[in-house]
């Protein structure tokens, strides 16, 4: 059975969701919207949203840093 991957960006980190790791009791997710765009709450710098995934228990969230 294939993964189901999401990869979200704001041009300088980039999100990987990996939904069936999702644990419906975590908080994690109530930061990012990924079925609407944005799909980040308004105002979230880079290092905010590198701070919510490390946050994030169950391991669906991870980040990738983009090169300039």
């Amino acid at each position: 059975m294939a993964k189901t991957v999401f990869k979200y960006s704001n041009g300088e980190v980039k999100i990987v969701w990996q939904p069936e790791l999702v644990d419906v009791s975590a908080d994690c997710l109530k930061f990012f919207k990924a079925k609407e765009k944005p799909w980040i709450t308004e105002g979230s710098t880079t290092e905010k949203i590198i701070q919510q995934v490390k946050k994030c228990p169950s391991g669906a969230l991870s980040y990738v840093i983009e090169s300039v």
